[in-house]
């Protein structure tokens, strides 16, 4: 009997002050698709009342409180002390990779410096989160899509501001169509002779394209239901679990 692989140790680092308990259960199920969150660590000034709600329910998801007091207002010792226990795993060497949990761009170094090490990095964070972060995780998760459709997720506690703040349209205003051509771009990278791709290729070219792109953004729980719902695109099912794509010859 052969020896299943280790699924990879993540440590997972979350700004508490930037990122809103409602997504916790959501957030640690995506986490297990990716890898093993070995470190469950949260960073926040847990004394004050607008943190109440992670302080209620870090038990339940064995998440390890990291307390830092606000000694002076305007300065974010929480940020800093994730950092620096972000270096201290990382020389560890006994992590594959990191999930940031934040909207925060102060992360965008923290992200790119974690990557030239070899490791991957899973960001997590609202539509708000600026451009610069998004693109430096390796992939990059919408909090908005950890909670159901129809229920808006709630502001992140923390009253801080970033610049490029709205970068992103909000998940709940996008459509399957909205997808059409970033699809289209993927699959001229990718089409055959005959213009097919792979679904599990095209997907991986996608994330590749783009970190944060996920079918959930545009309302659909899997890829190939957002590429049957884009229009415009053939879908053939092949033996087993094979599925082809490719663009619809002739005005759509």
């Amino acid at each position: 009997m052969t020896r299943a692989d280790p699924l990879p140790r993540l440590a997972v680092l979350i700004d508490a002050e930037n990122i809103s308990p409602r997504i916790a259960q959501r957030l640690f199920e995506e986490i297990a698709t990716f890898g093993e969150a070995s470190v469950r660590r949260i960073y926040g000034d847990f004394s004050e009342e607008r943190l109440k709600g992670w302080a209620q329910i870090l038990a339940d998801h064995a998440i390890i409180p990291q307390q830092n007091f606000a000694l002076t207002v305007g300065k974010n010792g929480s940020d800093i002390a994730l950092v620096i226990d972000a270096m201290d795993l990382l020389h560890s060497g006994r992590f594959a990779g990191f999930c940031l949990v934040s909207s925060d761009s102060d992360f965008t170094r923290l992200a790119a410096r974690l990557r030239e090490q070899g490791l991957d990095v899973f960001g997590f964070g609202e539509a708000k989160t600026p451009k610069s972060f998004r693109q430096a995780c390796k992939r990059f998760v919408l909090t908005e899509n950890l909670l159901p459709r129809s229920e808006p997720i709630a502001p992140a506690p923390s009253q801080k501001t970033t610049v490029g703040a709205a970068a992103a349209p909000h998940p709940a205003s996008l459509t399957p169509a909205d997808a059409t051509a970033m699809v289209l771009r993927a699959i001229a990278q990718l089409e055959d002779e005959e213009g097919w791709v792979h679904l599990g290729g095209l997907g991986s070219r996608l994330l590749a394209m783009d970190p944060e792109f996920d079918p959930r953004t545009y309302g659909c729980a899997k890829l190939t239901t957002l590429i049957e719902k884009a229009g415009g695109f053939e879908v053939r099912r092949g033996g087993g679990m094979s599925v082809q794509v490719r663009q619809k010859s002739g005005p759509h």
